[in-house]
């Protein structure tokens, strides 16, 4: 009964509330391309990254099932009772990602590295204190406008997965509940793709950031903002204290 609007809201607005979450705990990652990227750039610790991809992705694998059991008899009137990959009355696809007719296995993988190299990019930028900055506990709805960018730009082709274990995690409930293992077979092989680019991307996205952006901070600068805002505020109480001399309160 949704579209493109739909999904791609509703898409962007749980990742939102997922930070919001888990964001005070773990950082909010939610996915194994981002906490990778933060490895492979010293923000993460390597030991910490196989309990983070685990909770990502048994945590997609449980949102599938629970989607499946709310609406199971939505599934079974809309196709007949039967679950089907491919095809007019296909639904394989509200789990995960699958290919656009017209899309090749080489332009897939490319998509899902630019896509998620951007998420990254753009993750690392809201992040960056450095930077201009987004105020404290707006980061998550940040992140979601992100999400819902890269949805409606970047979803055509398949998507917009950017993530693996929302991908892969869902597929494999999907062929234990009954679509069966043409969920790895539909699209010419699709269901590597969204799970191996993200990963590259994200990396790139992270590398891609701390080159041409973070390294290039100046600390000059940031001194020379602080001393401009700290003679705003003496000036401010200068003019203050002069009111208060011309206009003394009589009591």
């Amino acid at each position: 009964m949704g579209g493109t609007v739909t999904v791609a809201v509703g898409f962007a607005m749980a990742v939102t509330m997922a930070v919001y979450v888990s964001g005070g705990v773990s950082g909010g990652h939610i996915n194994p391309a981002v906490s990778l990227a933060m490895c492979a750039t010293g923000r993460l610790k390597w030991t910490k990254l196989p309990f983070y991809i685990l909770a990502q992705f048994l945590g997609a694998f449980v949102g599938a099932a629970a989607v499946f059991g709310i609406y199971y008899d939505a599934f079974m009137n809309y196709s007949g009772g039967e679950l089907i990959v491919t095809g007019s009355n296909a639904t394989a696809h509200i789990f995960a990602t699958y290919p656009a007719p017209h899309l090749s296995l080489i332009s897939g993988f490319a998509d899902q590295v630019m896509s998620t190299a951007l998420l990254v990019l753009i993750v690392f930028a809201i992040f960056d204190t450095k930077n201009m900055g987004v105020p404290k506990g707006l980061e998550p709805i940040a992140v979601g406008l992100l999400i819902l960018l890269l949805t409606c730009s970047l979803g055509m082709n398949s998507g917009c997965a950017m993530n693996p274990a929302r991908d892969l995690s869902p597929r494999i409930f999907t062929a234990i509940a009954g679509w069966g293992f043409e969920v790895f077979t539909a699209g010419n092989n699709w269901w590597w793709v969204p799970t191996v680019a993200p990963m590259m991307g994200g990396v790139i996205g992270a590398v891609t950031y701390i080159i041409f952006i973070e390294i290039h901070h100046s600390d000059t600068q940031l001194e020379e903002d602080t001393d401009i805002y700290e003679k705003y505020e003496l000036t401010n109480m200068e003019k203050e204290e002069r009111i208060c001399d011309q206009h003394p309160v009589r009591i």
